[in-house]
Protein backbone atom coordinates (compact mmCIF):
# COMPACT_ATOMS: atom_id res chain seq x y z
CA UNK A 1 0.00 0.00 0.00
CA UNK A 2 1.55 3.21 -1.54
CA UNK A 3 0.20 6.03 0.85
CA UNK A 4 1.16 9.70 0.06
CA UNK A 5 -1.72 12.20 2.03
CA UNK A 6 -3.01 11.47 5.13
CA UNK A 7 -6.22 13.08 6.69
CA UNK A 8 -7.08 13.53 10.44
CA UNK A 9 -10.21 14.10 12.62
CA UNK A 10 -9.12 16.40 14.54
CA UNK A 11 -11.87 16.36 17.66
CA UNK A 12 -11.12 13.29 20.23
CA UNK A 13 -8.22 12.12 17.50
CA UNK A 14 -5.69 15.25 17.75
CA UNK A 15 -6.95 17.54 20.15
CA UNK A 16 -8.67 16.32 23.54
CA UNK A 17 -11.90 17.63 23.31
CA UNK A 18 -13.29 16.13 26.79
CA UNK A 19 -10.44 17.72 28.88
CA UNK A 20 -11.04 20.73 26.98
CA UNK A 21 -14.20 21.00 27.21
CA UNK A 22 -14.38 20.37 30.72
CA UNK A 23 -11.74 22.47 31.71
CA UNK A 24 -13.84 25.11 29.76
CA UNK A 25 -17.40 24.15 31.66
CA UNK A 26 -15.76 23.99 34.65
CA UNK A 27 -15.10 27.92 34.23
CA UNK A 28 -17.76 29.26 33.13
CA UNK A 29 -19.82 27.40 35.49
CA UNK A 30 -18.13 29.95 37.85
CA UNK A 31 -17.83 32.84 35.63
CA UNK A 32 -21.60 32.80 35.11
CA UNK A 33 -22.36 31.62 38.95
CA UNK A 34 -24.66 28.52 38.09
CA UNK A 35 -24.34 27.70 42.18
CA UNK A 36 -26.44 30.46 42.89
CA UNK A 37 -29.03 29.40 40.21
CA UNK A 38 -29.16 25.65 41.80
CA UNK A 39 -26.25 24.11 40.19
CA UNK A 40 -24.44 23.13 43.14
CA UNK A 41 -22.67 19.50 41.71
CA UNK A 42 -20.38 20.75 38.55
CA UNK A 43 -19.66 17.48 37.25
CA UNK A 44 -23.66 16.27 37.40
CA UNK A 45 -24.15 19.79 35.04
CA UNK A 46 -21.42 18.67 32.53
CA UNK A 47 -22.93 15.15 32.50
CA UNK A 48 -25.98 16.25 31.85
CA UNK A 49 -24.77 18.81 29.42
CA UNK A 50 -22.54 16.24 27.53
CA UNK A 51 -25.69 14.07 26.62
CA UNK A 52 -27.66 17.07 25.45
CA UNK A 53 -24.66 18.07 23.50
CA UNK A 54 -24.46 14.99 22.01
CA UNK A 55 -27.62 14.70 20.75
CA UNK A 56 -28.11 18.08 19.14
CA UNK A 57 -24.93 17.35 17.17
CA UNK A 58 -26.67 13.96 15.76
CA UNK A 59 -29.22 16.20 14.74
CA UNK A 60 -26.87 19.18 13.07
CA UNK A 61 -24.98 16.78 11.58
CA UNK A 62 -28.58 15.63 9.39
CA UNK A 63 -29.03 18.93 9.30
CA UNK A 64 -31.70 19.23 11.39
CA UNK A 65 -30.71 21.85 13.05
CA UNK A 66 -28.31 24.78 12.57
CA UNK A 67 -25.41 26.09 13.77
CA UNK A 68 -27.09 28.77 16.15
CA UNK A 69 -29.78 26.48 17.76
CA UNK A 70 -26.92 24.08 18.33
CA UNK A 71 -25.00 26.60 20.18
CA UNK A 72 -27.32 28.11 22.69
CA UNK A 73 -30.03 24.89 23.05
CA UNK A 74 -27.47 22.34 24.62
CA UNK A 75 -27.24 25.20 27.54
CA UNK A 76 -30.35 25.89 26.99
CA UNK A 77 -31.71 22.51 27.67
CA UNK A 78 -28.96 21.66 30.74
CA UNK A 79 -30.23 24.68 32.12
CA UNK A 80 -33.83 23.45 32.24
CA UNK A 81 -33.15 19.97 34.13
CA UNK A 82 -32.35 22.62 37.43
CA UNK A 83 -36.06 24.76 36.28
CA UNK A 84 -33.69 28.04 35.06
CA UNK A 85 -35.86 28.67 31.77
CA UNK A 86 -33.60 31.76 30.78
CA UNK A 87 -32.85 31.46 27.09
CA UNK A 88 -30.64 35.08 27.26
CA UNK A 89 -28.44 33.19 29.93
CA UNK A 90 -28.11 30.07 27.62
CA UNK A 91 -26.73 32.23 24.73
CA UNK A 92 -24.29 33.79 27.16
CA UNK A 93 -22.88 30.65 27.83
CA UNK A 94 -22.85 29.30 24.62
CA UNK A 95 -21.31 32.17 22.94
CA UNK A 96 -18.15 32.26 25.46
CA UNK A 97 -18.26 28.34 25.60
CA UNK A 98 -17.11 28.63 21.71
CA UNK A 99 -15.15 31.47 22.60
CA UNK A 100 -13.10 29.93 25.41
CA UNK A 101 -13.06 26.25 24.12
CA UNK A 102 -11.03 26.31 21.32
CA UNK A 103 -8.17 28.42 23.08
CA UNK A 104 -7.74 25.01 25.73
CA UNK A 105 -4.72 23.24 24.62
CA UNK A 106 -4.92 20.23 25.78
CA UNK A 107 -3.57 17.37 23.21
CA UNK A 108 -4.37 13.25 22.96
CA UNK A 109 -0.97 11.30 24.03
CA UNK A 110 1.55 11.67 21.56
CA UNK A 111 -0.12 13.96 18.73
CA UNK A 112 3.31 16.10 18.19
CA UNK A 113 5.32 13.54 18.24
CA UNK A 114 3.36 11.46 15.28
CA UNK A 115 2.85 13.88 13.57
CA UNK A 116 6.36 15.62 13.21
CA UNK A 117 7.05 11.96 12.34
CA UNK A 118 4.60 12.00 9.76
CA UNK A 119 5.13 15.56 8.60
CA UNK A 120 8.41 14.47 7.40
CA UNK A 121 7.18 11.48 5.01
CA UNK A 122 3.65 12.70 3.88
CA UNK A 123 0.97 15.52 3.11
CA UNK A 124 -0.72 15.74 6.60
CA UNK A 125 -4.58 17.29 6.49
CA UNK A 126 -7.45 17.71 8.82
CA UNK A 127 -11.26 16.59 7.77
CA UNK A 128 -13.42 17.88 10.50
CA UNK A 129 -17.17 18.56 11.03
CA UNK A 130 -16.50 21.30 13.68
CA UNK A 131 -17.50 25.22 13.19
CA UNK A 132 -15.08 26.54 10.84
CA UNK A 133 -13.65 29.70 13.00
CA UNK A 134 -13.42 27.25 15.46
CA UNK A 135 -11.03 24.58 14.16
CA UNK A 136 -8.79 26.25 13.19
CA UNK A 137 -8.17 28.44 16.12
CA UNK A 138 -8.02 25.40 17.99
CA UNK A 139 -4.99 24.61 15.71
CA UNK A 140 -3.18 27.53 16.04
CA UNK A 141 -3.54 27.58 19.78
CA UNK A 142 -2.36 24.21 20.12
CA UNK A 143 0.75 24.57 17.64
CA UNK A 144 -1.22 22.13 15.07
CA UNK A 145 -1.70 24.49 12.22
CA UNK A 146 1.71 24.21 10.70
CA UNK A 147 1.92 20.47 10.11
CA UNK A 148 -1.12 20.15 7.48
CA UNK A 149 -1.91 21.18 4.68
CA UNK A 150 -5.53 21.44 3.80
CA UNK A 151 -7.37 22.32 6.62
CA UNK A 152 -11.29 21.14 5.39
CA UNK A 153 -14.28 22.28 7.61
CA UNK A 154 -17.93 20.87 6.68
CA UNK A 155 -19.40 24.08 7.25
CA UNK A 156 -16.92 25.64 4.50
CA UNK A 157 -17.64 22.95 2.17
CA UNK A 158 -21.44 22.39 2.72
CA UNK A 159 -21.55 18.53 3.39
CA UNK A 160 -20.90 17.00 6.76
CA UNK A 161 -19.13 13.59 7.18
CA UNK A 162 -20.01 10.76 6.25
CA UNK A 163 -21.18 12.25 3.58
CA UNK A 164 -18.63 11.20 0.97
CA UNK A 165 -18.51 14.53 -0.84
CA UNK A 166 -16.74 16.04 1.92
CA UNK A 167 -13.88 13.64 1.63
CA UNK A 168 -14.24 14.19 -2.70
CA UNK A 169 -13.45 17.74 -1.97
CA UNK A 170 -10.43 16.67 0.48
CA UNK A 171 -9.13 14.99 -1.80
CA UNK A 172 -9.52 17.34 -4.60
CA UNK A 173 -8.19 20.18 -1.91
CA UNK A 174 -4.99 17.79 -1.14
CA UNK A 175 -4.66 16.84 -5.05
CA UNK A 176 -4.51 13.50 -3.55
CA UNK A 177 -5.75 9.86 -5.03
CA UNK A 178 -7.97 8.46 -2.73
CA UNK A 179 -5.54 5.19 -3.73
CA UNK A 180 -3.19 6.61 -1.76
CA UNK A 181 -4.88 8.62 1.26
CA UNK A 182 -5.86 6.99 4.41
CA UNK A 183 -8.56 9.11 7.07
CA UNK A 184 -7.50 8.56 10.48
CA UNK A 185 -10.47 9.32 13.23
CA UNK A 186 -12.15 8.43 16.11
CA UNK A 187 -15.77 8.67 15.22
CA UNK A 188 -16.52 4.99 13.19
CA UNK A 189 -19.77 5.60 10.97
CA UNK A 190 -18.29 9.66 10.32
CA UNK A 191 -14.67 9.33 9.77
CA UNK A 192 -14.22 5.62 8.49
CA UNK A 193 -17.47 4.65 6.96
CA UNK A 194 -17.44 8.02 5.40
CA UNK A 195 -13.75 7.55 3.84
CA UNK A 196 -14.11 4.13 3.04
CA UNK A 197 -17.30 5.45 0.57
CA UNK A 198 -15.43 7.96 -0.72
CA UNK A 199 -12.56 5.49 -1.93
CA UNK A 200 -9.85 6.25 1.01
CA UNK A 201 -8.09 3.98 3.09
CA UNK A 202 -8.98 3.73 6.73
CA UNK A 203 -7.46 3.77 10.23
CA UNK A 204 -10.20 3.83 13.08
CA UNK A 205 -8.49 5.23 16.55
CA UNK A 206 -10.31 3.76 19.10
CA UNK A 207 -8.45 4.50 22.41
CA UNK A 208 -11.71 2.86 24.82
CA UNK A 209 -11.61 0.00 22.21
CA UNK A 210 -14.87 -0.59 22.01
CA UNK A 211 -16.54 -3.56 19.91
CA UNK A 212 -17.81 -3.36 16.78
CA UNK A 213 -19.56 -5.73 14.52
CA UNK A 214 -17.26 -4.21 11.61
CA UNK A 215 -14.08 -5.75 11.21
CA UNK A 216 -13.36 -4.03 7.38
CA UNK A 217 -10.68 -1.79 8.99
CA UNK A 218 -7.46 -1.25 10.52
CA UNK A 219 -7.57 -0.31 14.05
CA UNK A 220 -5.45 1.81 16.95
CA UNK A 221 -5.96 2.29 20.21
CA UNK A 222 -3.16 4.86 20.63
CA UNK A 223 -1.75 7.05 17.93
CA UNK A 224 2.16 5.41 18.98
CA UNK A 225 1.12 2.55 16.68
CA UNK A 226 0.88 4.85 13.74
CA UNK A 227 4.75 5.02 14.35
CA UNK A 228 4.56 1.21 13.03
CA UNK A 229 2.09 1.70 10.83
CA UNK A 230 3.92 4.38 8.31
Amino acid sequence: MIIKDIFFDLDRTLWDFEKNSQKTLLSLIDQFNLFSLGIHDSFEFINKYKVHNARLWDLYRVNKINKSDLRTDRFLLTLKEYSIFDKKLAEDIGNMYVKESPLKKELLPFTLDVLAYLHKKYKLHIITNGFDEVQHVKLKYSNLDSFFNCIITSEKVGFKKPNKKIFEYALNCANANPEESVMIGDDLEADILGAQQAGMHVIFFNPQKKKYDIESFSEISCLSQLFDQF
